[in-house]
């Protein structure tokens, strides 16, 4: 039996930092290939991918998630070392004990104890969901679409639930779109503007615009849309100097009302305005990261409702709140939902996560293979 703490101790103290795999990977793969899976590396650009199956038919339950995680920050910061996988007061402390990498090790150990199943159960574990997420999750779904290969469901172990294991479920997420506008003008001193071409101006000019707008007032199921400005920079240190150039970034997390080309389209159209009548240039570089989606309440959503509630004693709420996931890629092959840890010290400065919730989860996941395939094999 795999020991679903004592394994995601193991990958903690791999400091696999996006892009740095620093062998987690191989522990996931000798892991899967200890209980009987058909281990695939694939390598795209510097990130490490697995995908793992056991089993040749359908249906197909695939698990995913990620063994990348983010810095640790101010190291001195923490109470324990963030990559020592401390067992300490009944939490598991260290970079990714939430997020998620306790989540990887409940699949491997639900998994191993599923011994006999009418199907097929896969993973898919990537080293790119917390960094750019081109070489991660989005290359393997388009390679694994390319081969043929069929997923029929999907559970990602996001850390999903805010408050108590079993409290939430993810049945969506909202899209998102990065821009970056660059004005580019001439400069000159303050005291002769006639010479010089201040960006400023044409640069707030946009930004006035852009959040003068309501972008919706929300989607069934979903919150409003939001647009925000994350950075304004214009770097002139002196007083009597116009500057020749001043950028920014916004970020726009948006629900189904819009597409990422949509909005993208709008921002080009606002910067085109701002420009109007400026001796200059005005630059806008949108990026879609993920587009808005939905798994519509069905058999699925159901069943992982029923399992949570069984197993933690809580009745879940399906939400499409929070952030993105590598859940916008894999709903290109099958129907997929987020269930995992409580996600309050993600990202913070001494993570950690309960030992008996990984122990739970580990139970939550043990059963939803059992009902699944009881649900959905032929």
């Amino acid at each position: 039996m795999i020991d679903p703490v004592a394994l995601a101790r193991d990958l903690i103290r791999r400091p696999s930092v996006t892009p740095a795999d620093a062998g987690a990977m191989d522990i996931v793969e000798a892991s899967l290939a200890e209980g009987g899976f058909r281990c695939r590396r694939m390598r795209f650009g510097d990130i490490e991918n697995l995908y793992a199956r056991r089993g040749t038919v359908g249906p197909n339950l695939c698990f995913a998630g990620h063994t990348d995680v983010v810095p640790p920050g101010d190291v001195g910061a923490w109470a324990r070392d963030p990559f020592s996988g401390e067992v300490a007061e009944g939490e598991l402390h260290g970079r990714g004990a939430a997020d998620m990498k306790s989540a990887v090790a409940a699949f491997i150990a639900a998994a191993a104890r599923a011994r006999q199943i009418p199907g097929s159960i896969s993973m898919l574990i990537t080293g790119d969901e917390e960094g750019e997420a081109e070489y991660g999750t989005k290359a393997v779904v388009t390679q694994l679409a390319a081969e043929g290969e069929t997923i029929d469901h999907c559970l990602v172990g996001e850390p999903t639930s805010v408050f108590r294991l079993g409290d939430m479920i993810k049945i969506g997420r909202r899209g998102s779109l990065n821009a970056e506008i660059t004005v580019r003008g001439v400069q000159g001193h303050v005291a002769y503007p006639d010479r010089a071409a201040n960006p400023t101006p044409t640069l707030v000019r946009f930004l006035s615009a852009v959040q003068a707008r309501r972008l919706d007032e929300g989607f069934t199921g979903f919150q409003a849309s939001n647009l925000e400005v994350t950075s304004i920079d214009i770097g002139n240190l002196a007083t009597n100097v116009i500057p020749a150039e001043a950028r920014a970034r916004l970020n726009i997390r948006f629900n189904p009302s819009h597409t990422g080309a949509g909005l993208a389209a709008w921002l080009k159209s606002e910067a085109e305005a701002a420009g109007v009548g400026f001796r200059g240039e005005v630059r806008l570089t949108p990026r879609i990261s993920g587009e808005a989606f939905l798994t519509e309440p069905g058999d699925f959503t159901a069943l992982v409702a029923r399992v949570v509630a069984a197993e933690t004693g809580v009745e879940p709420e399906l939400s499409t709140s929070g952030g993105t996931s590598d859940a916008r890629f894999i709903r290109a092959l099958c129907p997929v939902v987020e269930f995992g840890l409580v996600g309050q010290t993600m990202h913070k400065i001494d993570e950690r996560a309960s030992v008996a919730d990984i122990e739970a989860l580990t139970r939550v996941y043990e059963r939803l293979i059992a009902d699944y395939f009881a649900t959905f094999s032929g």
